[in-house]
């Protein structure tokens, strides 16, 4: 191995985000009060080692609220879920604890208004994801118009005497979601959509950040689950800006031959990584590079954090 990585940039926003940090509480003082087996609708967070530490405390992750034994406490994740579901969980008489993220029951808000005032209402986002599933579901399934990048702005047939509006999901690219915003106000210039397109700050952040590491890092590892939106996000940003970057969910999938030849190294996480993930990462390499320099930058986020709700 050519020993010739001197530098590490850690990016200035790491570890959980407010959402995330106050989610993954909601679980564990429902431990504490109500015991085992606890379930828990959906992924609370999507990160493999956050599941499976919660797995091991006795959490049972469900997507069928059917699975859940009646009387049951069940969690909703952060992710957002439909109000369907919140209708069945009733019916069942499960008692229902809900960890959405704040800034996700915001474009639910936004949602219900859009469709309270018959707003045919174009949700960008990726199909399938939780999020735009469970926003989708405050949606007026005549009024919901799906679509995942600017191609799909040319298949909307939208009636243009009627209002029209946009919202996000919230763990989208910022730069990918400008270009279909603009193609949108391009076909329908009275389009309506919430002042920053709905994109979190937490996301916006990490994306900011790794930009800045692309300026000056020949490589850039992004910790984060495959199925974590905000982490492909990252990737996909330093990618796209000709800089080569890996995603890992563990220390483990990282390849140090990955660094060979490399004299600067960023390293980002997206928003429900675990700071451990992070440090072990680190520490492999400094163990690989002994004397190697760790930098970073404070961090924008110190001090945000979210109410709990009522457990």
């Amino acid at each position: 191995m050519s020993l010739t990585l001197k530098e590490i940039y850690l990016a200035s926003t790491q570890g959980f985000c407010a959402g995330v940090a106050s989610a993954i509480e909601v679980v564990d003082r429902a431990l504490v009060k109500y015991g085992t087996p606890l379930y828990v609708r959906h992924h609370i967070v999507h990160n493999t080692t956050v599941i499976d530490d919660f797995e091991k405390k006795g959490v049972v992750f469900i997507e069928d609220l059917d699975d859940v034994p009646s009387h049951s406490t069940v969690i909703f994740s952060a992710h957002g879920t439909a109000p369907i579901e919140f209708e069945k969980a009733k019916k069942r008489h499960l008692n229902i604890i809900d960890a959405t993220c704040p800034l996700v029951t915001k474009i639910h808000r936004e949602a219900v208004r859009f469709s309270s005032r018959g707003v045919q209402t174009v949700l960008i986002g990726h199909r399938g994801h939780q999020e735009l599933i469970g926003t989708s579901g405050y949606v007026d399934a005549d009024n919901l118009h799906v679509i995942e990048n600017e191609a799909d702005v040319s298949s909307l047939n939208l009636d243009v005497s009627r209002p029209i509006g946009f919202l996000t999901q919230t763990t989208l690219s910022v730069d990918d979601t400008q270009g279909i915003i603009a193609a949108l106000r391009v076909r329908y210039p009275t389009i309506i959509g919430p002042p920053k397109a709905g994109i979190c700050y937490a996301t916006t952040n990490r994306q900011d950040s790794v930009k800045q590491l692309t300026e000056i890092c020949d490589v850039i590892i992004v910790c984060g689950s495959p199925t974590s939106s905000n982490s492909n996000r990252l990737r996909e940003t330093s990618q796209a800006l000709g800089v080569d970057s890996y995603i890992i969910d563990t220390v483990d999938e990282l390849d140090l031959t990955w660094l060979e030849g490399r004299f600067c190294l960023g390293v980002t996480s997206g928003a429900s990584v675990p700071m451990k993930i992070v440090d072990a990462v680190v520490k492999r390499i400094r163990d690989a590079y002994p004397g190697i320099n760790v930098n970073q930058d404070p961090s924008k986020e110190e001090g945000i954090n979210f109410p709990i709700p009522n457990i």
